[in-house]
């Protein structure tokens, strides 16, 4: 998740900027509607309708067991007229039949989360679903409850506490823990307890090894970039409906609240640590590099309820997300989840995660177990199988399938990640981008390579004649392909724009997973209708900047400096932090931009001040200059160095273009 300031931009944080209200589009273009499903596009998501077995209503059964309560329509109030959470608009999903703009399979998926309140799991442990993208879980303690994962927003948090207490004593929270470092699974937790009595002693917040650290670390650098294609994956922009936001596969939407954070008073340290906690027994065992980089699992010995986190849901997870993160090691995955079987499958009678709904009985545990952990497997193996074969990461692609046996499972069905673009992760882990052609090791890049490309096929108008006569063959993908090139050598090209948007829509009609029809509709919005002007979303807040050290901080500068400005320029610059007492180098030299702890004698200035006073000039709460006049930054030695050092870093644009080019970098 990602800010154009050195602040926590990792997957964590950026849903929180990506949950803003959608504003007025660019004028730049005239708005088109969406378009009404293709012969070819009803074809298809007719004969997917007759694969799969949709008469299997087990998972209905599931996640309506143990129900509760709720209240209507879930709905969240925020501090405006927009909710903070809303299920009203996603009544669409009550009709039996899906509608022909929706693939059937996400179609029942997508029925599945909207189902919303509270379900007892078992005697004591409870779960709030349907208020937000994860669920919460609620174990009831002696005498305190045990919050589990409290969602992303604080709003929806202390809305999933509330409906609880409608239903149960009002004991107070004693306890949250945190299965892993995604903001959907901490961001609400000032929702359901205050810091202050965090720091008082009198409530506990536990959580995975390395927690603080990959919170906001996940690809921090490449905060912006990811925060922006994450719009294309959630489909924050597209508006509910047949034509537009359906689910994420994952869970519905994201809440448009609150984000805080509360660092942990406590860690899961060994790799297995039993522990009692207001006298429920806790088995935690770590899986760090599975789902995320700091995660656990954990089972509960006297209710029997084995919670597998994010490890394994009621559907394909990613091994690389579209929004883009590091790989995910698919046979470390299938390790995590077969051990997991052995150490609790022949114990407990529910399973739980951290989204979608439990699983009941030993036989189904493990049979879900097993197909989950083979599904992962599978992935690994048949993709270095083949690639090993000298099959490219399209090739695989194309042309894996899944076994029979795992096909016709619900939850192996590709919502959230996808066999194909898990393949490619595959290849991408151990080989990386290039494919050992040598025609790709330096092509053109893509504005020039799209106007070779459409002039070697007689021109935009010829292109245009031909995409047509293969989009009313349902040639979709190739249509999209082609006409992406047209807009990339003449952005300006209205046809090719139109006819683009219309191949990427039909697709999303088709898509199975939630995270491709998103992208495909958000991409078809932008086409025809521009980049919306939006105000960014700032995914910076006071909580979620402690967690950034000051070693990430200096990281994050190097990337925003700009090599252009910087050349030729020499400078270094100490750093003293008064409440930490560290210290470090700041060098610019080479245009590029490096810090070592330390401090040098004859460095150009040197800058006193707090971590607070920092992030107050990160949030753009003061500045520099107006710190130094308050007496909250010391400034030894040139001071001109601090101010020509700001003048060389880059701002960076949050709503940068997508589907079209932009403007071409210099070459540095």
């Amino acid at each position: 998740m990602k800010s154009s300031s050195p602040a926590p931009s990792s997957f964590s944080v950026a849903l929180v900027a990506l949950a803003c209200a959608l504003g007025a589009p660019s004028a730049s273009l005239a708005q088109t509607a969406p378009k009404a499903p293709e012969p070819s596009t009803l074809q298809a998501n007719a004969e997917m309708a007759k694969t799969l077995p949709f008469a299997n209503r087990q998972d209905f059964e599931d996640a309506m067991h143990g129900f509760v309560g709720t209240v209507p329509d879930a709905l969240v109030p925020g501090s405006g007229a927009r909710p903070v959470w809303n299920m009203k608009p996603y009544d669409f999903l009550k009709a039996e039949a899906p509608a022909d703009t929706v693939n059937p399979s996400l179609w029942r998926q997508a029925q599945l989360n909207a189902i919303h309140g509270l379900f007892k799991v078992t005697d004591r442990v409870y779960q709030v679903r349907g208020f937000d993208l994860a669920n919460m879980t609620i174990v009831e303690g002696d005498s305190s409850l045990i919050v589990i994962d409290p969602l992303l927003a604080a709003e929806t948090a202390r809305a999933a506490l509330e409906l609880y207490y409608q239903h149960r004593p009002r004991k107070p929270v004693g306890t949250v823990i945190y299965t892993h470092g995604h903001a959907d699974h901490f961001g609400g937790v000032k929702g359901v307890i205050d810091e202050a009595d965090v720091k008082a002693g009198r409530v506990q917040v536990l959580a995975p090894s390395g927690f603080m650290e990959t919170a906001v670390a996940e690809n921090i650098l490449a905060g912006n970039a990811m925060s922006r294609r994450s719009q294309y994956q959630f489909g924050t922009l597209l508006p509910p409906g047949p034509r537009g936001q359906v689910d994420t596969g994952l869970g519905k939407a994201l809440a448009r609240g609150t984000m805080s954070l509360i660092a942990p008073t406590s860690t899961i340290d060994k790799p297995t640590e039993e522990r009692t906690i207001d006298g429920v027994q806790f088995v935690f065992r770590l899986v760090p590099g599975s789902e995320a980089p700091s995660e656990m699992l954990m089972y509960l010995p006297q209710f029997r309820v084995l919670n597998m986190a994010e490890d394994v849901t009621h559907n394909m997870h990613n091994l690389y997300t579209i929004r883009g993160a590091e790989v995910r090691d698919g046979n470390l995955w299938s390790k995590y989840i077969d051990e997991a079987r052995v150490a609790f499958g022949g114990k407990a009678e529910v399973l739980i995660a951290q989204h979608h709904w439990p699983t009941f009985g030993q036989d189904r545990i493990v049979d879900l177990l097993k197909k989950q952990r083979d599904m992962y497997k599978f992935i690994n193996d048949q993709s270095l199988r083949l690639l090993n074969q000298g099959y490219t990461a399209a090739d695989i692609a194309e042309t894996l399938r899944m076994p029979a046996s795992l096909e016709q499972e619900w939850s192996a069905r590709g919502y959230y990640g996808t066999l194909r673009h898990n393949a490619k992760a595959v290849y991408q882990k151990y080989l990386g981008w290039y494919d050992a052609n040598p025609a790709n090791l330096n092509p053109l890049p893509p504005v020039a390579y799209a106007k070779k490309t459409v002039e070697y096929m007689g021109g935009a108008d010829a292109v245009l004649a031909r995409a047509r006569e293969d989009f009313r063959k349902g040639e979709f993908r190739w249509v999209a392909s082609a006409m992406s090139q047209v807009v990339y050598a003449d952005p300006a090209n209205r046809a090719a724009r139109e006819l683009g948007a219309d191949a990427l829509e039909q697709m999303g009609y088709q898509s199975e997973a939630g995270t491709w029809r998103s992208a495909y509709l958000v991409g078809a919005m932008e086409l025809r209708n521009g980049v919306p002007k939006i105000a960014a979303g700032n995914s910076a807040n006071a909580d979620s900047l402690k967690a950034v050290s000051n070693d990430l901080f200096f990281d994050f500068l190097g990337v925003r400096l700009n090599a252009a400005r910087a050349e030729g320029r020499k400078m270094a610059i100490n750093w003293n932090f008064t409440d930490s007492n560290q210290q470090f180098v700041l060098t610019l030299e080479n245009s590029a931009l490096t810090h070592i702890a330390g401090r040098q004698p004859d460095a150009d200035a040197t800058v006193t001040l707090s971590r607070a006073t920092l992030d107050a000039i990160t949030l753009k709460e003061t500045s520099f200059p107006a710190a130094v006049l308050a007496g909250k930054v010391k400034i030894d030695g040139d001071r001109t160095k601090l101010a020509e050092l700001m003048s060389m870093l880059d701002t960076f644009d949050p709503m940068f273009p997508v589907v079209e080019p932009r403007a071409q970098p210099k070459n540095q």
